[in-house]
């Protein structure tokens, strides 16, 4: 008999875990996911009427792993719509990378762009060159923002491009975010060439997006996912993972846990071997990220379907309505911490209003409002930051997600390279 192979969690590592065990043959797998829907921390909230996302996520070119996970489960590529990396304010700034190969695609979108003078472009220049010379090593590590005025970068290239692309990919802000991860992201995406800078913003519900096909997919391969079945407890015996979960406990060969890593600590509690583990989770602090959406008549937004915002608490704004939503749906992000974060969500509703006058001028009121906080959605991404790796001290049992050491801040391409390193370190067992 094949070995049995149980993952806990079906949001984007968990399912990109169970994929790769199953495309192997040589086990089976059963994922468990406590919710109904399945996504994680990135999934569509079905009891809104239009369904909607529990938050806004943007993809670049660069995930590869992520987007060869999407063709192996089906999923055609005109879900996600493609545009050139372009940093735009409804003010007239605009940075548009070129369709050429690195590094040409961004010295012409620097020489294109509006609303930088020649400093401007010049520093930009300097801060990329300079990242390249150092073989993209920031050592030792600290926050963005000091790396950026040892790299003197002006105050229009940090308000308008490195701290909002930083708190963009990091979800933390650039006066605590760790300068080697955002190296890291720009080495892989900016500075790597227009195919890997390209956006990719998808015209789908986040769980239809992977999750939900990948499920599919598995099913069709004779492998199960148990959606509402949480697991609330581990135990081993005789070498077999005992599962507690739904009507009675289960017998596993190796476990997976693919959940939020602080459902995942108290799952690894009582086992005094992954005490060490359990600590560096602990340690980890977190950020939200809070989605205001709201429904107008008709879109004020032209150009692209996504614009950065200044002036208020939400960094991007997205039209939903261009992007396979209703038409007059915008999606706007409130990016880390904010001084909303302990107040009603009208207040921070009513600034995002106040924020998108100043943008595009007197508006309507929105048809509706609503507002969407993930409390925990990242991990905070500082310097020198100890992440858990994906194999624990007790043999056969795993970690996967996106706050797992690697490269890679907390996405979704991080939680998906974490699921193939966990079923790769799976699979090497049974050699």
């Amino acid at each position: 008999m094949k070995p049995e192979i149980a993952i806990i969690g079906g949001g984007y590592a968990g399912l990109a875990c169970a994929v790769a065990l199953a495309r192997s043959e040589r086990v089976r797998v059963t994922v468990f996911e406590s919710g109904r829907v399945l996504g994680g921390r990135a999934r569509v909230v079905a009891r809104q009427d239009p369904p909607i996302d529990n938050g806004q996520h943007l993809l670049i070119g660069a995930y590869t792993q992520l987007l060869q996970m999407m063709r192996q489960v089906g999923v055609p590529p005109r879900v996600l719509e493609s545009l050139p990396l372009t940093i735009a304010y409804p003010d007239g700034f605009e940075l548009r990378a070129a369709r050429l190969p690195a590094p040409f695609h961004l010295a012409v979108g620097l020489a294109r762009a509006r609303g930088l003078g020649w400093r401007d472009r010049v520093a930009a220049a300097k801060l990329i060159h300079g990242l390249r010379r150092r073989g993209w090593q920031v050592s030792p590590d600290r926050p963005v923002a000091r790396l950026l005025a040892e790299l003197g970068q002006t105050t229009t290239l940090r308000d308008r491009l490195w701290e909002p692309l930083c708190v963009a990919a990091l979800n933390t802000p650039a006066i605590e975010a760790s300068a080697q991860v955002f190296a890291n992201v720009l080495r892989d995406s900016l500075a790597a060439g227009s195919a890997s800078s390209e956006l990719l913003i998808p015209r789908i519900d986040l769980s239809e997006l992977f999750p939900v096909p990948a499920t599919r997919w598995l099913g069709r391969r004779g492998h199960g996912v148990r959606t509402s079945d949480p697991i609330r407890a581990i135990r081993v015996e005789d070498d077999v993972f005992w599962l507690d979960g739904g009507p009675t406990w289960a017998g596993y060969n190796q476990v997976v846990v693919a959940t939020a890593p602080y459902h995942a600590a108290p799952l690894l509690a009582p086992f005094p071997a992954l005490a060490g583990v359990c600590k560096s989770i602990d340690g980890l602090d977190h950020q939200p990220i809070t989605t205001i959406y709201l429904h107008y008549e008709k879109s004020p937004m032209t150009g692209a379907p996504m614009t950065g915002l200044t002036g208020g608490p939400a960094q991007w704004l997205f039209d939903r309505g261009r992007l396979g939503g209703p038409p007059g749906l915008l999606a706007a992000v409130v990016s880390a911490r904010s001084p909303f974060d302990d107040q009603p969500h009208e207040a921070l509703e009513l600034a995002v209003q106040r924020q998108l006058e100043q943008a595009y001028g007197r508006l309507p009121p929105p048809a509706w409002i609503r507002t969407i906080a993930e409390r925990r959605a990242t991990f905070s991404c500082t310097p020198d930051l100890a992440r858990p790796g994906n194999q624990t001290p007790m043999p056969g049992l795993w970690l996967a997600g996106d706050y797992t050491h690697g490269p890679y801040p907390a996405t979704l391409e991080g939680a998906v390279r974490s699921g193939l390193a966990a079923a790769r370190g799976v699979l090497a067992t049974l050699d």
